[in-house]
């Protein structure tokens, strides 16, 4: 009975060898996560500026967005031009950051 069952479990082994061979990792070059953080790293730290320029109260509601390539997206409301200029400096000014994609818009006053 021990042998059948070892030659039963030996067959399915053998089965299933085929498709865990297949399911191995196809991403060798593993850039994914490191890309990620480099990213997260850039937002931070230009979060971290805006939030530092307490004079400029709504620099702390932009929203800054960093792709793999290094290319910051800002966006959300300022109260004046003053403050856009000097959210898209802050971002240009880190290190890490290509360019710079500037959507912030100017609140109106009614």
């Amino acid at each position: 009975m021990k042998i059948k069952l070892a030659a039963t479990w030996l067959a399915i082994g053998m089965m299933l060898a085929p498709a865990v061979g297949f399911t191995t990792d196809s991403n060798t070059d593993h850039s994914g996560p490191v890309a990620f953080v480099k990213d997260s790293v850039i937002t931070t730290k230009i979060k971290t500026k805006l939030a530092a320029e307490t004079h400029l109260s709504s620099l702390k509601e932009i929203k800054v967005d960093t792709d793999k390539n290094g290319a910051v997206f800002l966006s959300g409301m300022a109260h004046s031009q003053i403050e856009v200029d000097k959210a898209v400096s802050i971002a240009r000014d880190t290190k890490g950051v290509t360019t710079v994609h500037n959507d912030i818009r100017i609140m109106e006053y009614k």
